[in-house]
């Protein structure tokens, strides 16, 4: 089956490549868990360069959409039950929504080059310099969540600026950068040694862990985060509507 998009359309192309291949999965012969045509062909056949068709793809798999695997292909995601929530709140909102007082007990800012999973949401190459942003904080009593950000160069942060401040409101007006989607995974685990010095508790005790991935309106990638909370200070909520 042959696909094409308007190369004279005002809409992205990597826009309409993703559309594309959200219609393409629909069809029986991918839902029965067939490969989709690799990069180089569909890049071929549309007439754009193979990173356009990876960023839509990308976009896709971290939607929950298409599981990729290194060597062998892409395909069709097995369709879990899952819960979307709306209206996704920056942590700073989250915990002034609830009359938290937040503050920030350590902030770093460093300068490091990317391995394999921050490249390849990125879709930049591994190695290069990227901007990591670490901050524990919490109630005055104590710290209870230590965040870790990775933010794509296109950002254009330099390093320098004030932190203390929302991260999302830095990224609007020092950047001109809007964020829009929040694709989040949630999962429990021990403390350990690194992540229990940082929250001073027992290496042996539970933490929930969010892993939080950032795009613009035009679906490109603009933060990689990281959030590991102490399990017996904060619950995680989400707040859904049925549609009738």
């Amino acid at each position: 089956m042959r696909f094409s998009i308007d190369h004279k359309s005002a809409v992205p192309l990597h826009a309409q490549v993703e559309e594309l291949v959200r219609q393409m999965i629909k069809l029986p012969e991918y839902q029965n868990k067939a490969f989709l045509p690799n990069e180089t062909s569909l890049a071929k056949q549309l007439g754009i360069s193979r990173n356009t068709v990876r960023q839509a793809l990308n976009k896709l798999v971290y939607e929950g959409l298409l599981i990729r695997k290194k060597g062998v292909g892409t395909r069709v995601a097995d369709q879990n039950v899952n819960t979307r929530a709306h209206n996704w709140l920056s942590f700073s909102q989250e915990m002034k929504a609830s009359g938290i007082e937040i503050i920030n007990f350590d902030l770093k800012v460093s300068w490091v080059e990317t391995d394999d999973s921050i490249s390849q949401f990125f879709d930049i190459p591994v190695g290069k310099e990227i901007i990591k942003l670490e901050r524990l904080r919490g109630r005055a009593e104590y710290p209870f969540v230590y965040f870790i950000s990775y933010f794509h160069p296109r950002v254009g942060l330099t390093g320098k600026e004030d932190f203390t401040r929302p991260l999302y409101e830095i990224l609007e007006k020092d950047c001109s950068v809007v964020v829009k989607l929040s694709k989040e995974e949630i999962s429990s685990e021990l403390a350990g040694a690194e992540i229990g010095k940082i929250l001073n508790i027992d290496p042996s005790r539970p933490i929930l862990k969010r892993k939080r991935f950032v795009f613009d309106p035009g679906g490109r990638p603009v933060e990689y985060n990281f959030g590991y909370y102490r399990a017996d200070s904060f619950t995680y909520t989400i707040e859904s509507e049925r549609e009738i």
